[in-house]
């Protein structure tokens, strides 16, 4: 494989994946970071896939690391509290913090550089130079865009392409697992859990504690709860902090006001099984994210690539986001075996692969999201919306593999 020097901007799993890969192909990979301390998860749940299994095995995980909980099958609680039905699926479910632990482990720490904030970027005839904030200039044969849903760099090549709301949000909340009552550990720990109320959506699974631990007793129940925000009037009440500053696209969870986390709390009492009431009262600082669809129109930019988030943006509900990143990454780095610069073939077939992936994952999201959204406008959404919003449905279709259709 022809080797040269890469430059990733975005230091999160996306970026890691890319300079692992890179790195054991035998480049010379630098990653470049904007936030200054390190990465902190906010217990974020993910589903895991073979695929994803396969890609951290090829950045240098080893197969015997214990990555999330296990779980054997899927059940939906009714209102009261009773099975309202159940499908087996074995799955592992870890979160956000125990991939990029893993990934970040296997990266040498001296190529691995925070605190530095992109502000431009320029292509010559030999490469890519980027400008950083503190004034330095790094030179490099390619630039790789990792740095997320606000990408800078995708944002200085694609300024036109911008992330859409939705039209609902996801409360997020995470409880330990000795903190719950015997018999909802009972009833929600093995499982994958699901809660239905009308036009709403709430799924559940065990993941890592506190230290990333997936020992019994020492694990968290993470709690994911959609549900429909007018843009207008209610998302921006809930973005809105107690000094009166609107957060345009999320507010960090500290700074959400005190009786909009009540306001949920109490109605979770009123339309969640009370498995999972019990767990949102169990969480220390539920936050809410905004849900978007990104959708970049190009990949490839002579020397510039976009993966990751920075790429698309699909709903959570088909729990694939960090298997996509690392698929984008294998498939970069697959793509530029043997290839010499100016990398322009190699790079065309890589765009030409994971638009068609990313365009297929979104349109999928949006299907299994659709009966949440604030307002349902078109014949396909109700379509959806009657489809997903079954037991059966929901239990079979969210956060699992699905076979993306030929180009």
């Amino acid at each position: 494989m022809s080797t040269g020097k890469a430059l990733i901007i975005g230091g999160s799993v996306a970026g890691l994946f890319a300079g692992n890969l890179l790195h054991r192909a035998g480049w010379d990979v630098q990653i470049h970071e904007r936030v200054p301390e390190p990465l902190a998860s906010r217990g974020a749940g993910i589903a895991t896939h073979d695929e994803l299994m396969s890609v951290l095995q090829r950045a240098g995980v080893d197969s015997r690391e214990t990555v999330g909980v296990s779980v054997q099958s899927r059940v939906v609680f009714g209102r009261d509290g009773g099975v309202a039905g159940e499908y087996r699926y074995p799955q592992v479910l870890t979160s956000w913090g125990r991939i990029y632990e893993l990934l970040l482990a296997q990266f040498p720490a001296q190529r691995y550089h925070q605190g530095r904030n992109l502000i431009a970027i320029e292509q010559t005839g030999d490469g890519v130079t980027a400008r950083f904030e503190q004034g330095e200039l790094v030179h490099a044969d390619l630039l790789i865009g990792a740095d997320g849903l606000r990408s800078t760099v995708r944002a200085a090549l694609l300024p036109e392409v911008r992330p859409q709301y939705a039209g609902y949000v996801a409360w997020r909340g995470v409880a330990d697992e000795r903190s719950l009552s015997a018999a909802t550990h009972a009833d929600l720990f093995g499982r994958f859990g699901f809660c239905l109320p009308e036009r709403e959506q709430l799924v559940g699974y065990p993941i890592a504690g506190e230290g990333n631990s997936t020992q019994a007793g020492k694990r968290r129940y993470n709690i994911v709860w959609y549900r429909p925000a007018d843009e207008t009037n209610d998302l921006r009440a809930m973005l809105t902090d107690a000094q009166g500053r609107v957060h345009e696209g999320g507010i960090p969870p500290p700074l959400i006001r005190v009786e909009v986390v009540n306001q949920v709390r109490a109605d979770g009492h009123r339309l969640l099984a009370p498995q999972f009431a019990e767990v949102l009262e169990r969480t220390a600082q539920p936050f809410f994210q905004p849900i978007f669809d990104l959708a970049s129109t190009r990949l490839v930019f002579g020397r510039v690539v976009l993966i990751g988030d920075a790429a698309f943006v699909a709903r959570p509900h088909v729990g694939m986001g960090v298997t996509k990143a690392g698929s984008d990454a294998a498939a970069l780095v697959d793509a530029l075996a043997g290839a010499s610069a100016p990398y322009d073939e190699a790079l065309a077939r890589f765009e030409a692969a994971r638009m068609h992936v990313g365009a297929a994952m979104i349109a999928r999201a949006r299907h299994l999201g659709a009966y949440m959204q604030a307002q349902i406008k078109t014949p396909q959404e109700r379509e959806m919306a009657a489809r997903y919003r079954t037991p059966d449905a929901v239990m079979r279709e969210t956060a699992v593999r699905f076979a993306i259709p030929a180009a």
